[in-house]
């Protein structure tokens, strides 16, 4: 059965990959593109309905799929726009404050509603075996990360980042507001040994990488993922949707859920 996808954004570069990919993939079916006031045109090449609001389209497509890449308070917003109307929402938006995943939790309390600051299958994978990895190695192995993404990202660090980085710090029994340590400068002292560095390099159209070190006596492990294109996050996203169409309300779902 076809799902119905309406993707929000999808003048910007992620809504517009994964609008191409939606009206590519034969089980989905690309209803409605939504975008801001006053930047709907040059929308109609998508063939099909076009508008500004997500809650004047929602009621023309019962059971129709919203796919989320925008901006933190617009995320919000249209989660309980789907809430409301009772259409499954799928989001990828990086950023979110602790205060706006407990409103997107209970958006879920009433539809189906996927976060994941990350869509990639190898990124969740890491997800799996890194606290296995830390776990092994034992405490005295420092643990860092770098992240690398292009000059238009707003968000520092990266969702994915700091997901990765509560991985570590979870796997030690950490708590990662007390561990991270974001930026160094000056006359700063030893490394502590209960910390987790996250740095932030920001520049041309980098896609995403990041790298999480593990240094301990006389070695260093590097494991390195690299996000070649935005087709990947799309094609995650996708998938969700597809997932999602089974799902019922009541929790707020994530990507380890579809794994």
């Amino acid at each position: 059965m076809s799902v119905s996808v309406i993707v929000m954004g999808a003048s910007g570069r992620m809504g517009a990959t994964i609008a191409g990919l939606v009206r590519a993939d034969e089980d989905c079916e690309l209803v409605a593109v939504v975008e801001r006031k006053g930047h709907c045109e040059g929308l109609a090449h998508w063939n099909c309905k076009v508008a500004d609001s997500l809650d004047a389209v929602l009621p023309e497509f019962p059971g129709a799929v919203v796919i989320d890449f925008t901006a933190p308070e617009a995320s919000v917003a249209n989660a309980a726009a789907c809430a409301k109307h009772g259409n499954g929402i799928i989001i990828g938006t990086t950023g979110l404050t602790e205060e706006q995943k407990a409103e997107l939790a209970k958006s879920a309390e009433k539809a189906p509603v996927f976060w994941a600051p990350n869509m990639s299958l190898g990124v969740n994978v890491l997800l799996k075996i890194l606290p296995q990895l830390v776990t092994l190695l034992g405490e005295q192995y420092d643990l860092e990360m770098v992240e690398l993404h292009h000059n238009k990202k707003k968000d520092s660090p990266s969702g994915t980042a700091l997901r990765l980085a509560e991985c570590l710090a979870e796997a030690r029994k950490w708590d990662l507001g007390e561990v991270a340590n974001y930026h160094r400068e000056g006359i700063i002292g030893e490394r502590p040994q209960k910390e987790i560095g996250i740095q932030t390099i920001r520049g041309g159209d980098v896609v995403g990488v990041h790298t999480v070190y593990a240094m301990g006596p006389g070695e260093r492990i590097e494991i390195t993922h690299q996000a070649h294109s935005r087709e990947m996050f799309a094609s995650g996203a996708i998938r969700a949707a597809k997932w999602i169409t089974g799902c019922e309300p009541g929790k707020l779902y994530t990507m380890s859920d579809m794994l």
